[in-house]
């Protein structure tokens, strides 16, 4: 019998499945357009980027994914190519806008990939849509301690939006590359994280987007550091899959945060990136593809049913353990 022909396979190897392509689309819900990103077949995985950011963030990884799976990457309220109102940018709010754009897609349940303030959005649709989650992976999340990179705690300050404006004046943006610089030669976690950072500023053009980003900021961060933590609620993940991937020169949410997590979430996983800052799916993207698809790959979609649920909630208390280390990470911070 001759071989196949098929570019890219060969005897007795699987036919390898083209890129696939990667659309910029949006849908109208509740007279406001929200962007996403949307790509491949199979079962869905919702990539939610952190603030300041966008659905492009998720660039380096979306291909990849999208050989195995529907992949969507949103646009959340207030970024990207989403509008930008005067409305909730609360997380709660946030996973309510996940819910209902899922909705209007017909998509019932779904893998949730978030990262940073997307991580917490991810854990809060857990937390209020239980039977529409399968599984949570969670990159460099927020919402467990209150440590943040004081960049961040700056920006939560009066005044801000002044200073925010400011950063894109012309003689400003050069004295800020050579910071940057200066901080990659030194080798430190933020100069890891410079270039996106630095895309985080760029993607604030007018005075409609910086509103938006600040108030999405002052939700879940002031001059403290993080406002909550789902930590007294992590002990519901039992029987959610729940995974934790985080670069260990982390600096914006320091890597303290994922043994912190990981303690606290019964049965998860955790992956540290190496040499990795804030982002770790632009440090190794190719490494973040096969350990997220590795993890949907060997797990089982969580099945909550109502009564289920009623059950955790009255039958587990908190572990006291990580609520010890919890409250050690808070007064540090």
């Amino acid at each position: 019998m001759a071989a196949s022909s098929t570019p890219g396979r060969g005897p007795g190897r699987p036919a390898v499945r083209p890129v696939p392509e990667v659309r910029l689309r949006s849908r109208v819900v509740h007279g406001y357009r929200r962007a996403f990103r949307m790509a491949g077949r199979g079962p869905v995985v919702l990539l939610i980027h952190g603030i300041g950011d966008s659905s492009e963030t998720w660039s380096p990884v979306i291909p990849g994914l999208a050989r195995h799976y529907r992949v969507i990457a949103p646009d959340l309220l207030g970024h990207g190519a989403s509008d930008k109102p005067r409305g909730d940018y609360s997380v709660a709010g946030y996973a309510n806008g996940m819910r209902d754009l899922l909705s209007v897609l017909g998509i019932e349940r779904v893998t949730l990939v978030g990262h940073s303030l997307g991580g917490a959005v991810a854990m809060q649709f857990a937390y209020q849509f239980p039977e529409r989650t399968e599984r949570l992976v969670l990159v460099g999340t927020g919402g467990v301690g209150r440590e943040v990179t004081p960049l961040l705690k700056a920006a939560s300050l009066p005044g801000a939006e002044i200073v925010l404006a400011g950063l894109r004046l012309p003689t400003v943006r050069y004295q800020i590359s050579l910071v940057t610089r200066l901080l990659q030669w030194l080798d430190t976690g933020l100069g890891l994280d410079a270039a996106d950072l630095l895309r985080t500023v760029d993607a604030l053009p007018d005075a409609a987007a910086r509103s938006a980003f600040i108030r999405t900021l002052r939700a879940v961060v002031d001059h403290r550091g993080q406002v909550g933590t789902l930590l007294d609620r992590c002990y519901l993940t039992e029987g959610m899959p729940t995974m934790l991937v985080w670069g260990e020169r982390d600096q914006v949410v320091p890597s303290l945060h994922a043994g912190i997590a990981h303690v606290s979430m019964p049965g998860s996983r955790l992956e540290l990136f190496e040499n990795a800052g804030h982002f770790p799916f632009h440090s190794d993207p190719q490494r973040f593809v096969q350990v997220v698809h590795d993890f949907i790959r060997t797990t089982e979609p969580a099945g909550f049913k109502p009564e289920e649920w009623r059950m955790l909630l009255r039958g587990r208390k908190p572990n006291p353990r990580a609520q010890r280390l919890a409250n050690v990470l808070m007064r540090s911070a």
